[in-house]
C-alpha cells in the first residue's frame, strides 16, 4: 500500500517504510525494507517533485520475491496517484 501527500519544503522526496511484525520476524523485515528501499531507489527518478510516500508492507511481501515487490509498488504507486489528482480536482 502506498499513501502520497504534498509536502511543502523545498521539493525534495521523501519515502518512509512501515513493516510491522505482521510481516515476520526481524530478518523477514529487514529484508523486505531492504528490497523496497532498492525499488525505490530505481523508481524514485518517474516521480513527481513535491511528493511524500509511505510504502506499508502487508504480509505477503515476506514470500514475495523482488521482481514481485517491484511490480505491486509501481501498480499502487500509480494508484495512489490516480487518488490524489482526484482530491485535488474535487471528484
Amino acid at each position: 500500500m502506498v499513501h502520497l501527500r504534498p509536502t511543502t519544503d523545498d521539493g525534495a522526496q521523501h519515502v518512509g517504510f512501515v513493516v510491522a511484525r505482521s510481516v515476520g520476524g526481524a530478518v523477514v523485515r529487514n529484508r523486505v525494507r531492504r528490497r523496497l528501499r532498492n525499488v525505490v531507489v530505481e523508481q524514485h527518478d518517474t516521480w513527481p517533485t513535491g511528493v511524500d510516500v509511505v510504502v506499508r508492507a502487508l504480509p505477503p511481501a515476506a514470500e514475495a520475491t523482488y521482481a514481485d515487490l517491484a511490480r505491486d509498488f509501481s501498480s499502487a504507486f500509480s494508484a495512489a496517484g490516480r487518488r490524489a489528482k482526484a482530491r485535488a480536482v474535487g471528484l
